[in-house]
């Protein structure tokens, strides 16, 4: 499919609420240490007029500029060509963070590399060789002697990727001035924090290194902005307030120690780029990577569940990928925490700017988004797309690709296909995290896997024990062998791991609804609803437990508000049905259960996963008295399943209401030969019975009956006599009926 352009139906990112004013101050003045907000960062960047590549503010550019083509923290230093040295490969880099003025890059054809700048590369060296430790030694010598911001920068993202978060917050909320000295390529002498660095030029060898301007020690530890002498509050910021980047990681810290209020401080209630005039969805990346501006909005979405905030989660969601499409982390948030109805996700996925931000690759990100959304609605357009991303860009084996796939299978409720997929995948990756709950779901339903799903959850706890998935498929095995309690057990610790696990929570109300527990179950799915509040799954739950209950109202409340979320999911439309029969409305519960078997055929699911809603549609057909197609609703359940005894037996009523009670016999019999003890049935077949004696009794003359009687005097005399001696009296009749006489008073109805 073509990729779409912004139109009207675009997403609209909605208005910034208004924000307390800040004192309107430079950003390096120290009146602005007092507000942790970003908002004076949206005004030094819409004040400043340095361009936007080397502008740290602007929230247009990613962390890295030029990042798909450099990989060093560290311009490339040219060395002296006489010297006939090579630069290190992965020396060429323009990926600060706080890009160097003009006059310093033309310096840079004179530069010879020093301590300092040898040192950068081995510290690079090690961040790409997970030698994290090693990285953080060299770092903090490296900052020691240069008080570089990009220095701090990348020492504070070496803190994180350690675990160190507090660390590295302190780093990047501590002052530095914000006109460092120009960077030594070696250290120099330096006494209570004066900094030489040696001259340029011809003459560096032979003359002393001048002294550069003295920077006194600046105060450390949480009051520290506070303790800034008033002479140095105009040459003194912090990170945060520096760079946008800086401000981004130090939330991402935050985050991670559970700050959640110095977090939403940091990063603001909104995004306060919105209004600004220079940020939306139609400005592209300056330099080809992801808009620092959507990271943002991502990890405020993620602060926002935190905080039990699910709408405005999701509006964050939104607008980070309309922001950027390229942010896949708001993506999966948004799909797979079933943020949005279908409907909604399908319009808001078609109607992102892909044209305008990656004109290049617009198509392909589409389509291979397209791919991951919900299967219930637009069959052919899943169908084509999965076509095109396996002929056109030759994803056949690519693991996402599969799952579209598997997932369209399942929808399908064809578990042994989808098991297929799903087995592929797992052959090419050992966890596929989209994957493994179709995978378990598939084994649970086909009986002959359960000892299979035995295996892989021992496999999955030992390999993965920090994983939920892992301990979501020992509830499921536990599930499978109906031991409810111990289901309960994992699924909530499932839960406990990740709040956001759907399947997890759906599974937990399953046992309940399994047991027999349906207030309990209507609690438990009536929680997943207000957490997925983009699924019709759990309010679709919640009216099938009140259907059990005998709750009508509520039941029709929660199906209808499924319904309105998706009106394409056959089982519900089944459910709607069954409750219209309940309501007496025979008509609308037969037109109702006949529009579930055309969604099930449209998306080509297994008829046999229906055969309840034939049943249904047949037994509608029969309150209507309309007998030859509910003859027919009946018979189409037989040939899906034919020992179906319930469909048996209303078979043989119908035989029976047409008059044909011959074959309505029959059809009992072979109902109670599967169902011995179905006391409707037992009842019908009395029915049927009595009906046939009286409308054909027995018609017999006189000749006749005397005939039958010597018949059996005969018999039962010959077996006397063949028995004659012997002290009991013959096996095969009855004790007392041994003379003729007895023969004589039988009775012959």
């Amino acid at each position: 499919m073509p990729p779409s352009t912004p139109s009207s139906g675009q997403y609209a990112v909605p208005g910034m609420p208004h924000l307390s004013p800040v004192a309107s101050r430079h950003r390096s003045s120290i009146g602005s240490s007092f507000s942790f907000g970003p908002q004076h960062l949206v005004d030094s960047y819409l004040d400043g007029n340095s361009s936007t590549v080397s502008n740290p503010l602007d929230p247009n550019r990613s962390v890295l500029p030029a990042s798909p083509l450099r990989s060093s923290p560290r311009r490339h230093r040219r060395a002296k060509e006489s010297l006939g040295r090579h630069p290190h490969p992965l020396a060429n880099d323009t990926t600060d963070v706080f890009q160097e003025s003009e006059d310093d890059a033309d310096d840079e054809s004179e530069y010879e590399w020093g301590m300092v700048d040898r040192m950068r590369l081995w510290r690079h060296d090690a961040l790409m060789q997970h030698l994290y430790e090693t990285a953080a030694f060299w770092g903090d010598k490296i900052l020691t002697w240069t008080n570089d911001p990009n220095d701090a920068f990348w020492l504070a993202q070496t803190y994180f990727m350690t675990h160190q978060y507090s660390r590295a917050e302190r780093l990047l909320t501590r002052p530095f001035p914000t006109a460092p000295p120009k960077r030594p390529s070696s250290p120099s002498p330096a006494t209570n924090g004066h900094l030489f660095q040696p001259a340029k030029g011809k003459g560096r060898e032979q003359d002393p290194p001048p002294p550069l301007t003295t920077i006194p020690r600046l105060p450390m530890g949480p009051g520290a902005m506070i303790e800034v002498p008033e002479e140095m509050q105009e040459r003194v910021s912090r990170l945060v307030d520096m760079s946008v980047a800086c401000r981004y990681l130090a939330a991402q810290c935050q985050v991670r120690q559970g700050n959640w209020a110095e977090a939403t401080e940091m990063l603001g209630e909104a995004n306060p780029f919105r209004d600004s005039g220079r940020s939306g969805p139609a400005i592209p990346n300056v330099d080809g990577g992801i808009k620092v501006e959507a990271s943002m909005c991502h990890l405020r979405g993620i602060l926002m569940l935190k905080l039990n905030r699910g709408d405005q989660a999701k509006q964050c969601f939104m607008e980070a990928l309309a922001l950027d499409v390229k942010c896949y982390d708001a993506f999966e948030q948004l799909v797979t925490g079933e943020m949005m109805t279908p409907d909604e996700e399908w319009e808001f996925v078609q109607g992102l700017a892909y044209a305008s931000q990656t004109p290049q690759d617009a198509e392909f990100v589409q389509l291979i988004y397209t791919c991951r959304l919900r299967k219930y609605k637009h069959a052919t357009e899943h169908a084509l797309t999965r076509q095109r991303l396996v002929e056109e860009y030759g994803l056949g084996d690519n693991p996402d690709v599969l799952y579209s796939f598997a997932d369209a299978l399942y929808a399908s409720f064809r578990w042994a296909d989808c098991f297929v997929i799903t087995s592929r995948i797992l052959g090419l990756v050992s966890i596929h995290n989209a994957t493994m709950p179709l995978h378990i779901a598939c084994m649970y339903h086909l009986s002959h896997l359960h000892s299979k799903l035995f295996i892989l959850a021992h496999e999955m706890v030992d390999r993965e024990p920090e994983n939920p998935i892992s301990w979501y498929a020992v509830g499921v095995w536990y599930l499978s062998g109906g031991k409810w309690a111990q289901a309960r057990q994992y699924f909530s610790k499932t839960s406990l791991m990740d709040p956001r696990f759907g399947p997890a929570w759906i599974a937990f109300a399953h046992t309940f609804a399994l047991e027999g527990e349906h207030d309990h179950a209507v609690t438990a799915y009536s929680t997943c609803a207000r957490m997925f509040t983009g699924s019709h799954l759990p309010l679709m739950f919640v009216g099938m437990e009140n259907i059990m209950l005998s709750n009508h109202v509520l039941a029709d409340e929660a199906l209808n508000a499924a319904n309105s979320m998706c009106d394409g999911d056959p089982l519900l439309v089944n459910e709607m049905g069954v409750m219209a029969y309940n309501h007496g409305e025979f008509q609308r519960a037969a037109d109702l259960f006949s529009r579930a078997l055309e969604l099930a055929q449209v998306t080509q699911t297994s008829q046999k996963s229906w055969s309840t809603t034939y049943l249904n549609l047949g037994t509608c057909y029969r309150k209507l008295n309309r007998l030859k197609e509910a003859k027919e609703a009946y018979q189409k359940v037989l040939e899906l399943d034919s020992r179906h005894s319930m469909a048996l037996g209303f078979l043989g009523l119908v035989h029976h209401l047409m008059g044909d009670l011959d074959k309505a016999i029959v059809k009992y019999h072979e109902a109670l030969s599967i169902d011995p003890i179905n006391p409707h049935v037992l009842e019908l077949l009395n029915m049927a019975l009595e009906a046939n004696i009286i409308r054909n009794p027995p018609v017999m003359g006189g000749e006749e009956v005397q005939k039958t009687i010597r018949m059996l005097k005969n018999k039962y005399l010959r077996v006397r006599e063949s028995d004659k001696g012997k002290d009991k009296a013959p096996r095969d009749v009855p004790s007392g009926v041994g003379e003729a006489e007895g023969v004589n008073e039988m009775s012959m109805g």
